[in-house]
């Protein structure tokens, strides 16, 4: 079972919880938090081409982040560490996030569990109010056209919406949103895997997931 401590929080109405900043040769920098979870890949790269457009503005940086999934009990308690890929996220992961772009793959028109059994341990964040004002998007991987993309998408912003984070998505003045034969949504970025999960992302969904990242990245810095 994946288990994500939580720490007592007191609220405080008088004033915004303070930004947390990277020192860098480059000054300080504005970090936006990558989180997802994936199964065969597809959600994985989606979140890569997220960073990369993160990276791409000026002042920001990518954090690169993943859940490790949720396993009955009686099989036995999870890694503590993924064998490969990026580490597991942390509650101060996101608490000193200066925004998040959260992804995950489809599940019947839903988010994937471990990625909901993450944000239902971030209660002590919302008790604290450590994410509200901040920006946020999503993403998501389906097998199929019609699997369900954007309704995903819809169930990772609630979480968002209560913690009091701004919703940041993609506009039809995007061209690839326009011209896309495969994901992409104004609800966020997305990709249409195949049904043997085997197929690349196309040009309009690595240009749109970056500039997911972008969007949000533009919009922290702004905030910051």
């Amino acid at each position: 079972m994946a288990t994500y401590l939580e720490t007592p929080a007191v609220p405080d109405e008088t004033s915004a919880p303070p930004r947390h900043r990277i020192a860098t040769w480059e000054g300080l920098m504005t970090e936006i938090l990558v989180l997802y979870y994936s199964r065969k890949g597809s959600t994985a790269e989606l979140a890569r081409q997220v960073c990369r457009g993160i990276e791409g503005v000026p002042g920001a940086t990518a954090k690169l982040r993943t859940v490790p999934p949720v396993v009955a009990e009686s099989e036995g308690p999870t890694r503590l560490v993924p064998t490969s890929g990026p580490p597991y996220a942390t509650l101060e992961d996101l608490q000193h996030a200066d925004g998040l772009v959260l992804g995950s793959p489809t599940r019947f028109g839903n988010m994937a569990a471990p990625l909901k059994y993450f944000l239902d341990c971030t209660s002590s964040l919302w008790v604290s109010g450590a994410l509200a004002g901040k920006p946020a998007g999503v993403f998501t991987s389906t097998q199929t056209m019609h699997g369900g993309q954007e309704t995903t998408l819809l169930s990772m912003m609630m979480p968002l919406l209560h913690h009091g984070m701004y919703l940041v998505g993609l506009p039809y003045t995007e061209r690839a949103l326009n011209e896309t034969r495969g994901g992409g949504t104004p609800y966020g970025a997305s990709h249409v895997a195949g049904p043997l999960d085997d197929a690349s992302l196309t040009e309009h969904e690595r240009s749109l997931a970056q500039m997911l990242g972008r969007r949000v990245a533009a919009l922290a810095v702004r905030l910051g």
